[in-house]
C-alpha cells in the first residue's frame, strides 16, 4: 500500500503554483496594447490648423510644426487622450485645429518631437514609436 503523504517541499510548491496560476493566466489575457494610431488621410492639409494670430507665442512653434507636416501629425495618436474625450478629434493634427495644445504640454511636445524626427529622416513608424516611448 502506497502512502498518500507528500513532502513539505512538494506541498509548498503545489500551493504556490495554485495561488499564482490565476494571476499568470489573467496577465496573459491582458496583453498591453499600444495606442491605436490613425492612418493619415490621403491629401490631408493644414488648412484648419489655427493661424499664428490665434496662438500664443509660447506655442507658435508647435502649431508651425502642424502646418509643416500635417500628413505626419494626422497619423499620430495624441497621448493626452484628447481624441478619446472629444469625438471630433481623430489625430494629433486635429488637436491643432483647436486651442487645446496651448494648455497641453503633451500635444505640443508630440508635435515638436514629430517635426524634429521628420527632419532627421525618420519614417512615420519610427516617429510613432519614439512618441509612444516618450509620451505614452
Amino acid at each position: 500500500m502506497q502512502s498518500s503523504f507528500i513532502s513539505r517541499r512538494d506541498a509548498l510548491a503545489r500551493l504556490v503554483v495554485a495561488a499564482v496560476a490565476p494571476f499568470v493566466a489573467g496577465a496573459a489575457r491582458r496583453v498591453p496594447r499600444g495606442p491605436k494610431h490613425p492612418e493619415p488621410r490621403p491629401g490631408v492639409t493644414a488648412e484648419h490648423v489655427l493661424a499664428d494670430d490665434k496662438v500664443d507665442a509660447e506655442h507658435r512653434d508647435a502649431y508651425a510644426a502642424a502646418r509643416e507636416i500635417p500628413e505626419i501629425l494626422d497619423g499620430i495618436y495624441c497621448h493626452c487622450d484628447c481624441a478619446d474625450r472629444h469625438s471630433s478629434l481623430r489625430s494629433l493634427l486635429s488637436c491643432f485645429e483647436t486651442d487645446m495644445p496651448m494648455s497641453c504640454g503633451i500635444c505640443s511636445g508630440e508635435a515638436r518631437t514629430a517635426l524634429e524626427l521628420h527632419k532627421a529622416g525618420k519614417s512615420l513608424a519610427e516617429i510613432r514609436a519614439a512618441i509612444d516611448k516618450r509620451f505614452g
